[in-house]
C-alpha cells in the first residue's frame, strides 16, 4: 500500500499540541460500577489516543480477514451488543488486548506463534470473553477500596508492549497496578479462568476445535522457556503456567474426536504478517525457500509467502512466475488476486491493475479490500477525482477508519478539493484524538464555503460535536 510516513510528519502535532489528553477514570471509590453506555464511550475514547501513540497496521485484506473472524466468533459469544472495533499493531510480540466498549487488539506477532487458525481464534475467543464478561467494570468495583483502575495505565502499559517491547510493557502495567497488588492479582486470575472458560464455550458453539486453546497455550509456554526469559507470572496480563494448559485440557476431554478441517486463508495471512516481521526481503525469501525445500505441507502458503517477498524486494519477475502458478491452480482465490493486483500496482502497470479490480468487484462489489487497492491505483494513476470517489464511498462503511480519512484528505487535494482536504482532515484528527487540530481544519473549511448555506450547516453542526467530544471526554 502507499506509503504512510508522509501521514506521521503532517500529524506530528497531535503529539506535541494534543500530548496532554487525559484518559478518564473507569471509577472511582464513590462512582460504583460503570454502565455498559460508558464502557462504550470509554473504549473509544481510549481507542481515539491509543491511535495516536502507537503506527496501527495498515493491510486491508488482513483487517478484512480478522475482523470476520471476530465478527463471526461474536455471534456465537455471550456479547449482547457486539459493536466491535478492531486494532492490528505490525509488533513481532504475542499479544492482544480486550479494552471496555468493544475494543479488541491484535499484534501480529500472534501469527508466528499460532499454527493454525483455530489456535488463533482461541486467542479472539479469549479476549471477546473478557468483554462479555465486563471484567473492567467487575475489576473497578473489586478494587475500590485498594485503588483506581485506569485506562491511562492500560494505554501506557500496551503503548511501550507496542513500541518498545513486551517486557517493558508488562512492567508499565504492573507499575500501573502498584497498589493492593495481591487482591488485583487474585481478581485477574479468575479473570482469566473465567475468560478461559467462555472462550472454550464460544468456540465450541462456532464449530471450531476447543483443543486449540491448550496448543496455543502450550506454544506460548515453550516460546518463553526457550527464550530463557520467563517473566514473573504477576507480571503477565495472560499468564501462562502448567496448571492453566491443564485446565484447558481438561475441558475438552468430553468433546467429540473430530477432524477440523484447516483454513488455507489463515496460512496465506500468515504469511502476509511474516513477510511485514521480516527485517528485510532477503531474510522473507530465505524463510520461505526453506519451507518449500522442506516440503512443507502448506506449500501453496509458502509460494505465496515467497512471491510477497520477491515483490518486497522488487523481484517483480519471480514474484509474477510464482502468482500465475497460483492463480492456475486457484483462479477464484481471492487472497491471489489482490495480490496480482499489489504486483500490477509495483509494477506501475495501473491501467492493468484497474482493469483486474475492475473484474473482481463485478463478483465482490462491497469488498473493502479489492476498493482500497483500486483506490491506491487511481490515485498513482493521477484519476484523482475517481480516487477520491472511492475512498468517499469508504468513509461511509468504515467511517472509524483514520487510514481512509487519511487518505482522501490527501486525494482530495490533488483533485483541487480543498475545502474537502479540511474535512477529511478534521475527521482523521478526531479518530486519533487531536480535538484542537480538528476544530482547526473544520474553521478553515467553514471559512471556504461561507456562502454555501448547506455545507456551511453541515460543518458548524460537526464543529459543535467536536467541541461536545471535547467536553465529554473531560466529564467521563
Amino acid at each position: 500500500m502507499i506509503s504512510i510516513i508522509v501521514l506521521f510528519a503532517w500529524a506530528s502535532s497531535v503529539h506535541s499540541r494534543d500530548s496532554e489528553i487525559r484518559l478518564p477514570m473507569l471509577g472511582d471509590s464513590s462512582s460504583g460500577i460503570v454502565s455498559k453506555y460508558q464502557e462504550y464511550q470509554l473504549g473509544r475514547d481510549w481507542l481515539k489516543v491509543f491511535r495516536s501513540r502507537v503506527q496501527t497496521y495498515d493491510d486491508p485484506l488482513m483487517q478484512n480477514y480478522l475482523e470476520n473472524l471476530l465478527y463471526n466468533l461474536a455471534t456465537y459469544s455471550e456479547l449482547e451488543d457486539p459493536k466491535l472495533e478492531l486494532v492490528i499493531v505490525n509488533n513481532p510480540t504475542m499479544n492482544a488486548f480486550a479494552v471496555p466498549g468493544g475494543v479488541v487488539g491484535v499484534h501480529t506477532g500472534i501469527f508466528s506463534y499460532a499454527e493454525t487458525e483455530d489456535q488463533m481464534v482461541s486467542v479472539l475467543a479469549h479476549e471477546l470473553a473478557h468483554l462479555s464478561q465486563r471484567h473492567f467494570a467487575r475489576g473497578i468495583e473489586a478494587q475500590r477500596k485498594s485503588t483506581t483502575a485506569s485506562l491511562a495505565g492500560l494505554l501506557a502499559g500496551l503503548v511501550l508492549a507496542a513500541t518498545v517491547g513486551g517486557d517493558a510493557g508488562m512492567a508499565a502495567m504492573a507499575a500501573a497496578q502498584a497498589l493492593g497488588i495481591e487482591n488485583q492479582l487474585r481478581y485477574s486470575r479468575s479473570n482469566e479462568k473465567e475468560a478461559d472458560r467462555f472462550g472454550l464455550r464460544t468456540m465450541q458453539a462456532a464449530g471450531r476445535d476447543p483443543q486449540a486453546a491448550a496448543e496455543m497455550f502450550e506454544t506460548m509456554l515453550k516460546r518463553l522457556r526457550y527464550a530463557g526469559d520467563r517473566p514473573p507470572e504477576f507480571l503477565l496480563t495472560h499468564p501462562v503456567t502448567e496448571r492453566r494448559i491443564a485446565d484447558a485440557r481438561s475441558r475438552t476431554i468430553g468433546t467429540t474426536m473430530r477432524h477440523y478441517p484447516q483454513n488455507p486463508q489463515y496460512f496465506f495471512m500468515q504469511a502476509r504478517a511474516l513477510v511485514s516481521l521480516a527485517n528485510t526481503p532477503k531474510d522473507s525469501i530465505k524463510r520461505f525457500i526453506g519451507k518449500l525445500n522442506a516440503n512443507t505441507l502448506q506449500k501453496e502458503a509458502a509460494m505465496y509467502g515467497l512471491a510477497l517477498s520477491y515483490i518486497r524486494d522488487e523481484n517483480y519477475t519471480e514474484a509474477d512466475i510464482l502468482l500465475q502458478d497460483l492463480l492456475k491452480a486457484k483462479p477464484y482465490d481471492p487472497v491471489f488476486n489482490f495480490t496480482a493486483v499489489e504486483l500490477y500496482i509495483a509494477k506501475e502497470q495501473y491501467s492493468t491493475a484497474l482493469q483486474k479490480t475492475s473484474q473482481l468487484l463485478d463478483r465482490n462489489p462491497d469488498s473493502y479490500p479489492l476498493l482500497s487497492l483500486r483506490a491506491e491505483a487511481l490515485w498513482l494513476d493521477h484519476q484523482y477525482e475517481a480516487a477520491s470517489n472511492v475512498l468517499t464511498r469508504l468513509t461511509r462503511k468504515r467511517n472509524q477508519d483514520p487510514m481512509i480519512w487519511y487518505r482522501l484528505a490527501e486525494v482530495r487535494g490533488l483533485a483541487g478539493n480543498i475545502s474537502g482536504v479540511h474535512e477529511a482532515r478534521a475527521e482523521y484528527f478526531i479518530l486519533v484524538a487531536a480535538f484542537s487540530l480538528a476544530r482547526e481544519q473544520l474553521n478553515l473549511a467553514l471559512g471556504l464555503v461561507k456562502h454555501d448555506f448547506k455545507r456551511s450547516a453541515v460543518y458548524r453542526q460537526r464543529l459543535r460535536e467536536v467541541i461536545k467530544m471535547e467536553e465529554k471526554a473531560e466529564q467521563l
